[in-house]
């Protein structure tokens, strides 16, 4: 496990050509290698503790098959910060703008119901409205 103030923010490669997609939202400008993300936005908390280890909602979710946990709540920060700061859009899907970073050294697990734990070096935000929620993952969503 790293620490969280030690988690680099080096992107191992882009997700995606973000560059030559159009803007996810009106008012958001077309950069690259800056995040497009122009818009007030908030944490929504209803999703903060399936991705935290040993909460009832993670717990749950294991029940169910497996799960994508970060670190800890100190990493999470980390990993929003860094995607509101230099996340590529990788697309629009199933109703949320999508924003993502590889890193350089893992950010969380996925854990299966046997107890096995898979590294994960991709975070990605996704933004509702003016709410989002980041998850530790493998890949950008398809």
């Amino acid at each position: 496990m790293i620490a969280a103030a030690k988690l680099p923010y080096n992107v191992r490669y882009p997700a995606r050509d973000s560059c030559k997609r159009s803007p996810p939202h009106p008012q958001a400008k077309q950069r690259c290698n800056n995040s497009m993300i122009d818009r007030e936005l908030t944490l929504d908390s209803r999703h903060l503790a399936k991705h935290l280890p040993n909460t009832p909602q993670m717990q749950k979710l294991l029940r169910e098959g497996s799960v994508h946990l970060f670190h800890d709540r100190a990493t999470l920060k980390t990993v929003a910060a860094a995607i509101l700061q230099n996340g590529e859009f990788t697309g629009t899907l199933r109703g949320h703008d999508r924003y993502g970073l590889y890193f350089t050294e893992p950010i969380g697990y996925r854990l299966d119901a046997d107890g096995n734990q898979t590294p994960l070096y991709y975070g990605e935000m996704k933004i509702k409205g003016d709410k989002y929620h980041v998850i530790p993952r493998t890949r950008p969503s398809r």
